[in-house]
């Protein structure tokens, strides 16, 4: 069977037979691809397989996920159909390699982040966490799509102060949305734009680290 979207994989340089090993499934931004977001988690291979999603719209420079119609409001069925190939790959990634089913992260910036909660919502307990790097839930998707039970899921949502593409007050509200929920979140603040810091990386790293080994 053949992926149904392209990706970049790292994986721990030794392998044990029989042995499953925990996910992270990585997605980057508007315009950009699947090589960009890999320094995000480098080093982390050492313990996960890691699988960078490209976007299967063409956005030069690089690509996306799904098209964006005004501020804040993605074309409906284009993200709908984004959302159901992404879930279509994490199903294909468990068939094909040896996942820890109780362990699969998501990890996206900006237009990844947005399609990583989404998952998380449709997905619910199926996804162990969430790193969320300046993105938003769309209105729709809190409206009106199927949301699964949340309350054994882990999020890290991170959000500049100063970011003049996605507004730090949309990530205040994915906090409060999922914690609604009863998710179990960890919101953080940055002094920054629309960008990932040094100090948002390396709370994101000790994040996932202290979360997969709960």
């Amino acid at each position: 069977m053949n992926s149904p979207m392209m990706y970049e994989l790292r994986k721990p340089s030794k392998i044990e037979l029989n042995k499953t090993y925990p996910a992270i499934f990585v997605l980057h931004g508007m315009g950009s691809n699947e090589q960009n977001m890999l320094p995000l988690v480098d080093g982390l291979e050492d313990r996960f397989y890691i699988f960078s999603v490209r976007g299967p719209l063409a956005q030069p420079p690089g690509f996306a996920y799904f098209t964006i119609q005004g501020y804040g409001k993605p074309h409906r069925e284009v993200f709908d159909h984004a959302i159901d190939q992404l879930a279509g790959f994490i199903d294909y990634a468990a068939e094909h390699y040896p996942l820890d089913q109780g362990h699969v992260y998501l990890m996206g910036f900006s237009q990844g982040a947005i399609a990583s909660m989404t998952l998380g919502l449709t997905l619910g307990n199926r996804i162990k966490g969430i790193a969320a790097l300046s993105g938003y839930i769309p209105g729709f998707v809190k409206e009106e799509y199927p949301i699964k039970p949340v309350h054994q899921l882990s999020l890290f949502i991170s959000h500049g102060e100063f970011d003049n593409v996605l507004p730090y007050e949309w990530g205040v509200e994915s906090n409060e949305f999922f914690k609604g929920l009863g998710a179990q979140v960890t919101f953080q603040a940055y002094p920054e734009g629309h960008a990932v810091s040094l100090k948002n990386q390396q709370d994101f790293t000790k994040w996932i680290l202290d979360d997969v080994n709960k």
